[in-house]
């Protein structure tokens, strides 16, 4: 190792004093009672590395998550070192998660051994890029063009958003008025592409949220796009294809963009949002923008949503995306939110197969598949019972969608909101005691259906709210 004398002498005069300084502050950070004044011992990230050695799918990217012991500062000056950046910090109670970026041409397993050197550093995994789940749309539903107003919790909506198959399925309406439930004093996190602030049936519900993917306050969508590109839907449009998965009610100018690639997720916050409004009419929206319209995101702001939903309320965390590899941090962060009591729930990804993605896989996250209309698999959803907890319609569910419109959508996507809704229904009950565990186990009371791999069945909120009231002695 280079002396502390030699380095300084190397230094230029106009230099000595930030030498000098940097020298102190190294001293500082390394030099503790823990750390000796030698080559740290290895670490490894099991994980992460055999992803990358062994083609785990990772994409590439020049972004690092990294957990450092000693902070912001010992993490700047290991980056001083090999010539990262601290990007951001990510909001984890401890203050020691981070996001760093590194030359694009350094390869991920040399930056991430660079990194676990430094002292204080736990854990490096790659900033993955994460996706909202799409697949293909089927048969537009009758319910679509049923546009009779009828009133729906303070709000003037379609007729067919209310008594559309889905929410038959579920038996929404008979829990909601059996048991005088709607989700009252109860905030729902949506992490998601956001949810359009200026909806007639969802504004009066939301609270502020935050866009992660722009880090300012609000959670809106529209900042996707703009007058410019998309036309103002005209009240009068049928329903036309928006993109794989979705069938809305839109004007011909907006079909045109939200049909393009980078539009291909717009809208997908403000449905799931309407689905947890349908089953939840008085909870509390908290829109968590992670996603871009195009379904793109970093995992990064996934894990600064969960934080951010946990320390503002949210007793529900409703996740419709997967990570198509493990991340020892995301299951750090749903862990912080389970032992605070916040329930998650994930979609089990769409796939069409017996396939592991997460959130959805944690233990400590309600795993939802989708079933049909007839309570048959949906033969995009994946399946494979653990993990999947249970499953709910996920064809031809009806929603809000921007520009105070509907839309149908298919996929794993919007079988969770449902679920996510469920669980704002048996916190209205009880909230304080209301952990993952009772909301699990009152969910388990579903419809059973003859397919084992598909969890216990299909949602049935009415079951769900009753065994989660009779185990808290109320009959």
């Amino acid at each position: 190792m280079t002396s502390h004398k030699t380095f300084v002498e190397k230094c230029s005069r106009a230099k000595a004093g930030v030498c000098a300084t940097l020298i102190l502050a190294l001293f500082a950070v390394y030099v503790q009672p823990t750390f000796a004044i030698t080559a740290a011992p290895a670490k490894t990230n099991a994980q992460l590395l055999g992803g990358l050695l062994g083609g785990g799918g990772l994409l590439a990217t020049n972004r690092y998550i990294v957990r450092d012991t000693k902070g912001l500062l010992g993490l700047n000056l290991t980056c001083l070192l090999f010539g990262c950046k601290v990007l951001e910090g990510i909001g984890d109670p401890d203050g020691q998660l981070f996001v760093v970026t590194t030359s694009s041409l350094l390869s991920p397993v040399v930056v991430i051994t660079q990194l676990l050197s430094g002292g204080g550093i736990t854990n490096v995994e790659q900033d993955q890029a994460v996706a909202t789940q799409g697949t293909s749309i089927g048969a537009t539903p009758d319910y679509l063009n049923d546009r009779t107003p009828v009133s729906y919790y303070g709000a003037t909506v379609w007729e067919g958003y209310v008594l559309q198959t889905p929410n038959q399925i579920v038996r929404t309406s008979t829990t909601q008025s059996s048991y005088a439930v709607n989700g009252s004093g109860v905030t729902v996190a949506i992490i998601d592409t956001g949810v359009d602030p200026n909806n007639a049936i969802l504004k009066s519900r939301l609270v502020y949220g935050y866009d992660f993917t722009r880090n300012q306050s609000g959670g809106s969508e529209m900042g996707d796009i703009n007058q410019s590109t998309v036309g103002v839907v005209d009240g009068s449009a049928q329903p036309a294809q928006l993109n794989q998965s979705t069938v809305g009610v839109v004007d011909q100018s907006t079909v045109g963009v939200v049909d393009q690639t980078k539009y291909s997720a717009f809208g997908h916050g403000t449905m799931t949002a309407g689905i947890v409004h349908l089953v939840a009419p008085n909870a509390k929206i908290m829109p968590l923008k992670a996603f871009n319209a195009s379904g793109a995101g970093y995992a990064s702001d996934v894990l600064r949503a969960i934080y951010y939903g946990v320390n503002h309320g949210a007793k529900v965390i409703s996740m419709s995306f997967d990570f198509t590899t493990s991340s020892q941090e995301l299951a750090t962060a749903v862990n912080y939110a389970t032992l605070r009591g916040v329930i998650c729930v994930a979609s089990a990804g769409n796939d069409g197969q017996m396939a592991t993605v997460y959130p959805a896989a944690l233990p400590n996250v309600i795993d939802v598949a989708s079933t049909s209309n007839n309570n048959t698999p949906s033969a995009f959803s994946n399946y494979g019972a653990p993990p999947v907890w249970l499953s709910a319609p996920g064809e031809a569910v009806m929603t809000t969608y921007p520009f105070n419109t509907y839309a149908v959508g298919w996929g794993t996507s919007f079988s969770a909101p449902l679920v996510s809704g469920t669980v704002a229904l048996m916190a209205d009950v009880n909230s304080l005691l209301l952990t993952k565990q009772q909301a699990a186990k009152a969910l388990s009371h579903a419809q059973q259906i003859s397919y084992s791999q598909y969890g216990y069945g299909v949602l049935d909120t009415y079951q769900a709210v009753r065994a989660w009231r009779n185990a808290l002695g109320i009959w």
